[in-house]
């Protein structure tokens, strides 16, 4: 019967991701004590999802779910324990960080992606792309041990009207890769740029860049014109042009420039603040995702919650639609060889967090 309940949840879960757009956006930055942060926002606006932080011990197995409600998908257990957020269910582990230190991400890949044909002859083999982010963080350190094993697995979707997802790997080197499976073919790119939205494919998005040769940071001008000369409006006229909207190659473009020339912080926690605050710039406000007087739902926004994995210092922050306060989850802190498999809400209560100004009478 609990078989079952997980099979129907996702079913629901990813048949919405079929047919409603999901606006990811992730970034990466670097600080001067070496530090990497990976960091990126989680769109859902069809409806509240339950969103969940989880913590893994090491030596915690787990096993696939199958198309078709079939049992018997890869099983396996934790080398590392890793702490994560997860959708719907605490092993539904979306973007996370193990004790190692590595970092990683499923962001959707609607009409471009393609997993190999589920063969229930490979079922042993075969992993479902939800617990996908799970299976890297509790067996792998490093971006190319994950490299040389993608390559001897089957990924799955469990309902085939679901969208295909792609993936984003971080090790605390900064070394960085992203994983698509086209045509059913795992192909593994070197993520030098360290950004990643959603569809088209990523060595689409990068040749999309050159489109904005022209951008640069600063005001731009002034320039003679004729026999009249121009002059910006204001400061960030150099920027002009850079698009606005909430589609991924836009998102792609802007999070490229507004990372790209970000100024470097000094230690890894003020890339963290950093990183939360470009993000503000993909805020999706849930109203612009539908037709006027359509959208499903009233949340505070179409973006449910914000992540940042510090590879440096260890540390997971997130904060969510219904409270920015920034929350930590310090991984230095945790026996992951004694700890408990478990999970709980992002928000204990839905609401914001305010805190009165000092007033003097």
């Amino acid at each position: 019967m609990e078989g079952r309940k997980l099979f129907s949840a996702l079913v629901i879960i990813l048949s919405i991701c079929a047919n409603k757009a999901n606006a990811c956006t992730g970034i990466t930055l670097t600080s001067k004590d070496n530090g990497v942060v990976a960091a990126r926002t989680i769109e859902w606006g069809e409806s509240e999802m339950e969103n969940l932080y989880t913590i893994v011990p090491r030596g915690y197995i787990q096993q696939s779910m199958l198309p078709n409600g079939e049992t018997g998908g890869m099983a396996f257990s934790s080398m590392y324990g890793y702490v994560g957020l997860a959708v719907v269910k605490p092993e539904w582990v979306v973007d996370g960080m193990n004790e190692a230190g590595l970092s990683a991400g499923l962001f959707y890949f609607p009409g471009y992606g393609q997993y190999p044909e589920y063969n229930p002859e490979y079922k042993a083999n075969t992993i479902s792309d939800f617990q996908l982010v799970s299976w890297i963080l509790s067996r792998f350190s490093t971006v190319d041990q994950v490299k040389a094993a993608i390559k001897n697995i089957r990924v799955t979707s469990i309902d085939p009207r679901a969208s295909t997802a792609h993936w984003r790997v971080t090790e605390p080197s900064g070394k960085q890769i992203i994983i698509e499976f086209v045509n059913g073919k795992a192909n593994v790119y070197d993520s030098e740029l360290g950004v990643l939205t959603n569809s088209p494919d990523y060595p689409w998005q990068l040749k999309n860049l050159n489109n904005y040769v022209n951008l640069a940071p600063g005001t731009a001008g002034p320039v003679d014109f004729g026999k009249i000369k121009l002059t910006a409006f204001g400061a960030g006229s150099g920027f002009l042009g850079l698009p606005g909207d909430f589609t991924p190659p836009s998102r792609f473009v802007r999070a490229s420039f507004l990372q790209t020339y970000s100024i470097q912080q000094d230690k890894s926690y003020d890339s963290v603040l950093l990183a939360f605050h470009i993000l503000n710039n993909f805020d999706v406000p849930l109203g612009t995702e539908f037709p006027v007087g359509k959208y499903p739902v009233n949340m505070p926004s179409a973006t449910q919650w914000t992540i940042a994995t510090d590879m440096h210092d260890r540390i997971v922050y997130y904060h969510t639609m219904y409270n920015r306060t920034l929350r930590s989850i310090d991984l230095n802190k945790i026996d992951f060889a004694t700890v408990p498999f478990q999970s709980y809400p992002l928000d204990e209560s839905k609401s914001e967090t305010i805190i009165p100004a000092r007033v003097d009478f």
